[in-house]
């Protein structure tokens, strides 16, 4: 059986910036205790904190969690507390060009937006990433929007011309993400097997973007055999699985 069992969040543990239900925070708990963790996703490390850590308990299970938020970029381990190991920020020239790119991307794609909530474009530090409703945008509005990808994938074909140098990712409901180049999910998983010392082939990642050109394709290029689902409810089931498989 796997040593680590690696996640992406939004999709996969929890719907798009919402928090883990009562069920998954259970089931993770559980997993906690028999089995070392990892957490890979766009989402900084603030919405990590809403999203997962303020629904699991406060105890030493947190010692088997890794979390790394903006897709790889970062990196905590918990001692006595939530420690960042590294972060791969832009420079301010890049982000001005990257943040210039995705403006041009906007308006050549030509997305109809009736509304928005709250800004489309985030500067996560390590990760910029694009939400076309905005970062505040319901769930329900979200999900209507681009269900299968079709107008991301468009926009990552612009982005892929006007900023090769940089990697764009397609991930969550409604957002893009651009890191620097060779950091993604699959730089996650690599720094992961240096940090906890875990083969890759001893490990294995669930996400629900594991398509070309989803931001969870990378796990699977790194070579972690992987699992596709379709929402937090078919996650719950593998977990129960997999806690089924190591007891």
């Amino acid at each position: 059986m796997k040593k680590l069992i690696v996640f992406d969040l939004d999709g996969t543990l929890a719907e798009s910036k919402s928090s883990l239900d009562v069920e998954m925070a259970t089931l993770l708990s559980a997993l906690l205790g028999i089995v070392k963790v990892a957490v890979i996703s766009g989402g900084n490390w603030p919405q990590f904190q809403m999203q997962l850590l303020s629904n699991l308990p406060n105890d030493r299970k947190l010692k088997n969690l890794s979390l790394l938020p903006t897709c790889g970029t970062k990196f905590y381990q918990f001692e006595s507390g939530w420690e960042i190991l590294y972060s791969e920020d832009f420079t301010a020239a890049e982000r001005d060009k990257i943040v210039s790119s995705l403006k041009q991307a906007i308006g050549i794609s030509e997305f109809k937006t009736e509304s928005t909530w709250g800004e489309q474009i985030e500067d996560r530090g390590s990760q910029i990433t694009f939400s076309a409703l905005g970062q505040l945008a319901p769930l329900d509005e979200k999900k209507m929007w681009d269900p299968d990808f079709t107008k991301r994938k468009k926009m990552k074909t612009i982005l892929d011309s006007l900023i090769p140098e940089f990697s764009v990712r397609l991930g969550g409901t409604t957002s893009v993400d651009v890191t620097k180049p060779g950091i993604d999910k699959a730089y996650g998983i690599r720094r992961l097997r240096d940090t906890l010392g875990i083969a890759i082939s001893e490990m294995l990642f669930i996400g629900d973007a594991l398509f070309p050109g989803g931001n969870d394709y990378p796990a699977k290029e790194a070579g972690a055999e992987s699992i596709q689902v379709r929402d937090p409810n078919e996650s719950k089931r593998v977990i129960e699985a997999i806690i089924a498989c190591l007891n």
